[in-house]
């Protein structure tokens, strides 16, 4: 009992609140909801508002929706337009002024807008209306002429200079971008000196790139390889690297310092990589030092490695400078041990110069002295000589 009469002072006091903002009104609510629902004519198309580009001609897809009203031919037309663009209507491959729209039923016509060829940039309106039995509807659009970036690449390296031997890879990194409207191709290629050769590779990657597809306002990292020839002289060298795409232009130049780099090489002067030596004694063969590279090769000393007993001296020991495409011609007096056997043994002949090397192995053919071979001789007389004697004088007992 007491619950009943507190629910019932909460009604009244809710009741009381309510009415100073009044209470609901059914009919009127059914009445809203039922607003969208009255016949009638619409038009109307999923984007009445654009951004085209200049002389670009738009198609916009139409609906014309009958609404409780009886079947009907129903009139299209455009009663706004900017000056100088035409309009037009189109429907099952024809050019239409009207369609035919059932009760409770909608019809889709295509409607194409043309602007003139000088078209400025700037904002454009249109009203279309569609006129039946009595009524009509009115639908507005916008197109908003932008115009369009021309196709433009920015072309940019964060080191242009580069130094190094002519060993070395020149590798710049680079940055390609496409400052454009559309997606272009772009094509890679390089003016280089003779003999260089210049690669394209995407950064990170392993494979050789020739082209390589942009997107509108992308950008990709490069990375352009450098090899200057093994012979090329110390100086400075200027590579362009270009990049296009349809119109698209982009160029850089880049400068590869070759500082140059002594290449020695040890030979003979017959290029004979051989010879004979008499054992004990100091035997000359004249050995040519070439530099073969693109810079001096100063402080060349001569070695060697000889067979154990035998002794190489080299006239002169050190050479101050070779210059490159240059020779020098070195003695060296080998002298084989007196102990050597005859025979062919290994002699290596080395040249050093700040880093840089070079050797040559020689072939030399050991042969005994004659003295010795008369000596022997002599000592193979005297004892078969006294062998004689000895035979003779006690062979007679």
């Amino acid at each position: 009992m007491r619950l009943r009469s507190i629910a019932v002072v909460v009604a009244f006091l809710s009741l009381a609140f309510l009415l100073p903002f009044g209470l609901p009104n059914p009919q009127a609510q059914a009445q809203e909801e039922g607003a969208d629902s009255r016949p009638g004519l619409t038009i109307s198309t999923p984007y009445p508002a654009q951004v085209i580009e200049p002389r670009e001609t738009v198609t916009l897809s139409l609906t014309v929706r009958n609404r409780d009203l009886p079947p009907q031919i129903v009139y299209l037309d455009v009663k706004e337009s900017p000056e100088g663009w035409t309009a037009s209507f189109s429907g099952g491959g024809r050019t239409v002024k009207a369609v035919y729209v059932d009760t409770d039923d909608t019809v889709s016509v295509t409607l194409k807008l043309e602007p003139p060829q000088d078209v400025p940039a700037g904002t454009y309106r249109f009203v279309v209306v569609a006129r039946g039995e009595d009524t009509e509807a009115e639908l507005p659009i916008e197109l908003t002429v932008e115009e369009k970036l021309p196709p433009r690449l920015k072309f940019d390296v964060e080191l242009p200079t580069l130094r190094g031997s002519p060993n070395t890879t020149f590798r710049y990194r680079a940055t390609l971008e496409n400052e454009g409207d559309e997606e272009i191709l772009v094509n890679l290629d390089a003016e280089a000196p003779e003999g260089f050769q210049v690669t394209f590779k995407l950064r990170f990657g392993s494979e050789e790139v020739t082209s390589i597809p942009l997107e509108a306002g992308e950008s990709k990292s490069l990375d352009i390889e450098v090899r200057p020839p093994r012979q090329a002289p110390a100086d400075e060298y200027k590579i362009t690297v270009r990049a296009q795409g349809g119109e698209a232009f982009a160029a850089l130049t880049l400068t590869a310092v070759v500082t140059g780099r002594p290449d020695l090489d040890v030979t003979t002067p017959d290029g004979r990589l051989s010879g004979r030596a008499t054992a004990g004694r100091e035997n000359t063969f004249k050995i040519v030092v070439r530099n073969r590279g693109s810079a001096p090769a100063r402080d060349v000393e001569m070695s060697a490695f000889e067979p154990s007993g035998w002794t190489v001296e080299f006239d002169p020991k050190r050479i101050p400078e070779i210059p490159p495409d240059g020779e020098k011609e070195v003695i060296a007096r080998i002298k084989p041990s007196e102990k050597a056997v005859a025979g062919d043994y290994m002699l290596t002949i080395r040249a050093n110069a700040q880093g840089e090397s070079d050797s040559a192995e020689l072939r030399i053919t050991v042969v005994t002295s004659t003295l010795w071979g008369v000596v022997g001789i002599a000592l193979i007389a005297v004892a078969l000589g006294v062998v004689g004697l000895a035979v003779a004088r006690f062979g007679r007992r």
